[in-house]
């Protein structure tokens, strides 16, 4: 199940990286850790460590939410790709957050933009307690594809999950891309 890069007839194992991004609400965290399981990859989730190592740069009280700048969190992130990559017992990691799709196509191999039907969306923001006005600026980035067209114009190699009813991961990891990386 591993990728193999054969170079003058020498095989090097490489690390498949899989950025999972959406609007909060759409399922990425459920997708992300169902996948790591289901393909014994590494697991990040980039909002706990941008608590854990302070990389945010403040708090927006009127949206509340977390300030991040992206330019610095892509630069941590990259350094743990690069770390993980060292370790040759990680076959795989997967990148949930709503800012993977930010990082820089050389660095992902794979970006799955997970989506959901607005009524339902809404419903999902509700019942996690979002304030009226981030349900809104959330349920409007779903309607306009922010996620997907960030990661478009990163030129990723991009897979979309409708996790509306939720998802079946089998055929998620016997998707064309997933299923030709690993073999």
């Amino acid at each position: 199940m591993q990728q193999y890069l054969n170079i003058f007839g020498i095989n090097y194992i490489v690390m498949m990286v899989v950025a999972v991004t959406g609007v909060p609400g759409t399922g990425k965290t459920t997708l992300s850790k169902n996948l790591a399981k289901r393909l014994s990859f590494f697991y990040m989730d980039v909002n706990k460590l941008i608590s854990k190592y302070k990389l945010s740069e403040g708090y927006d009280r009127k949206r509340k939410t977390k300030i991040v700048d992206i330019k610095k969190l892509n630069r941590f992130l990259i350094l743990q790709i690069k770390n993980l990559k060292k370790d040759k017992k990680i076959k795989g990691v997967i990148i949930d957050s709503h800012l993977s799709h930010c990082l820089p196509k050389k660095y992902v191999d794979l970006c799955i933009v997970t989506k959901c039907d607005i009524k339902e969306l809404s419903r999902r923001l509700k019942k996690k307690g979002f304030h009226k006005s981030k349900i809104k600026e959330n349920l409007q980035a779903e309607i306009f594809d922010v996620c997907y067209n960030e990661a478009l114009e990163l030129k990723h190699n991009i897979i979309f999950v409708d996790t509306t009813k939720g998802f079946n991961i089998n055929h998620i990891t016997r998707a064309g891309f997933i299923r030709g990386f690993l073999g």
